[in-house]
């Protein structure tokens, strides 16, 4: 732990949604757990999601100092429903234009800039990590000489891949935005179509948001992601020479949560006992269960979830199968998502998690044997950490990118056959599809394979963030250049 006299101070702003508060708890316990003063800066309803998992690592760690300070989200005067305070909520009420809704919501947060500014004049942190959906932390940090930090909450390939695309724009000289390409310059052949991911040239509002995020970044100190040197190096060292801006890998943070109540907990309350989903896991078979879930984002409408089902049933796999309340909730006594009959004839095969799953308990459970995912960052690092072969079905945001790393570069990944980009609901995958991607992960000579490598790589995880790993050391590295930045910062001060 750091003496007080050299102690850092740490302000952490995540964008309110689970995929970005949830990595960004982990990073604030990190650096609490390593000597710093970790403060995450939030609004009221979002608090609520932080303040047990503080209170338990503070009694797991009664030095370590992690706090939330408290942002008044202004809905109201900005159009916005009364406690729309993050993605869930507009997922869970407003289903109908949560589009729209998501793009005015993530617009609004700049109304946060004055009360985050009066916090940091305040409080004086060392260093201000926020969020890269908020372009205007850049600014309000300069102006108060404090070295803003980014937090992209991907890894460093799809950055790479979306600069090149950027870049050269290979899409513009096809014929088609489904004829396949070849990103230029990206290390490792990789191929991709138009349809895939944003084309953030374009002339539309979130386009030029995009813009103005990526462009702050030449504006930051540099930027914290949740990654691993080894996961992805020829991407970590094209970020670094050829983007040419300040990086630190400290990931997978997932991996700082060791106690079961930590891993159980992570995100929401489960909505199924944990002890009696890890008793029907023991039941089972070592490596005999995939497990299947689609993030806090993505909504399918009930043709593709009978699909999901029919395919699962097909398949002979044993199955956790966790499907958002949002979807599962208000569809009539028969649940029409699901075919008559499904659960009681997959009864021992199959259990149905509806809600909020205790996901890194399963997948690190030694009967999962594989994992059925749409690829958002957070899980993918999950199922790495893991050790678990995937069957990748993307959505949006960057998740195409991911299923190329892990389909084409770390060949643990096999496509579930998802051909088209999307804000939320996702490509519609036939029932065939579905139970032979399932198929080809969990059995045969190329999925033993698939899943030796894929521990593989889940060793180098976890031999990265411990003590002299690759991640361990660049938190060290990162908090020591804060350190300097300071030090000038005073003995400039004392020059005026």
């Amino acid at each position: 732990m750091g003496t007080k006299f050299d102690q850092l101070h740490i302000f952490f702003f995540p964008y309110m949604a689970p995929g970005h508060m949830i990595p960004t708890l982990d990073m604030a316990k990190l650096f609490a757990s390593r000597g710093a003063k970790s403060t995450i800066l939030t609004t009221p309803l979002n608090s609520q999601t932080f303040q047990k998992p503080i209170e338990a690592f503070k009694n797991m760690n009664p030095d370590a100092e992690i706090g939330v300070e408290i942002l008044d989200f202004p809905c109201r005067e900005l159009g916005l429903p009364e406690g729309c305070e993050n993605t869930d909520f507009i997922i869970s009420n407003y289903k109908s234009n949560s589009g729209d809704l998501t793009q005015k919501f993530m617009f609004a947060t700049e109304f946060l800039k004055e009360q985050m500014e009066q916090l940091m004049e305040t409080m004086k942190p060392d260093c201000l990590i926020a969020d890269i959906f908020f372009p205007w932390a850049s600014e309000s940090a300069d102006k108060l000489g404090v070295p803003r930090v980014a937090f992209h909450g991907s890894g460093y390939f799809p950055i790479c891949a979306a600069h090149c695309i950027d870049v050269h724009k290979p899409h513009k000289k096809l014929g088609s935005s489904s004829e396949p390409f070849v990103i230029p310059d990206l290390p490792g052949d990789i191929v991709i179509t138009a349809e895939q991911f944003i084309d953030r040239n374009a002339e539309t509002e979130m386009g030029r948001f995009m813009l103005e995020s990526w462009g702050s970044l030449g504006k930051c100190f540099g930027a914290v992601m949740n990654s691993f040197y080894e996961l992805e190096p020829a991407y970590a060292d094209f970020y670094q020479k050829t983007l040419k801006w300040g990086s630190w890998h400290i990931g997978p943070v997932s991996l700082c949560n060791r106690r079961l109540e930590e891993r159980a907990e992570r995100g929401q309350k489960s909505t199924v006992d944990e002890n009696e989903c890890l008793k029907w896991l023991a039941s089972k078979k070592p490596e005999s269960v995939i497990y299947i879930s689609f993030g806090s984002m993505t909504s399918f409408t009930n043709a593709q979830l009978i699909e999901i089902a029919a395919g699962l049933e097909a398949s002979e796999q044993n199955f956790i199968w966790a499907v958002r309340k949002e979807e599962s909730k208000d569809l009539g006594e028969k649940e029409e998502w699901l075919p008559e009959g499904f659960e009681e004839r997959t009864k021992g095969k199959g259990l149905i998690i509806r809600g909020w799953a205790p996901q890194v308990l399963i997948l690190d459970h030694q009967a999962t044997g594989g994992f059925l995912t749409h690829c958002g960052w957070n899980s993918v690092l999950e199922g790495i950490a893991a050790g678990l072969p995937m069957v990748t079905w993307p959505v949006g945001a960057e998740q195409f990118y991911n299923e190329k790393l892990l389909t084409q570069v770390l060949r643990i990944g096999v496509s579930s056959g998802a051909r088209k980009f999307a804000r939320m609901v996702g490509d519609f995958i036939s029932r065939e599809k579905v139970e032979k991607a399932v198929r080809e992960v969990m059995a045969g000579e190329e999925a033993e394979e698939r899943r030796r490598r894929a521990k593989e790589v889940a060793a180098m995880a976890k031999a990265a963030v411990a003590e002299g790993g690759s991640s361990y050391n660049d938190v060290d590295r990162f908090m020591e250049e804060v350190r300097v930045v300071r030090a000038a910062n005073k003995v400039g001060q004392s020059h005026e």
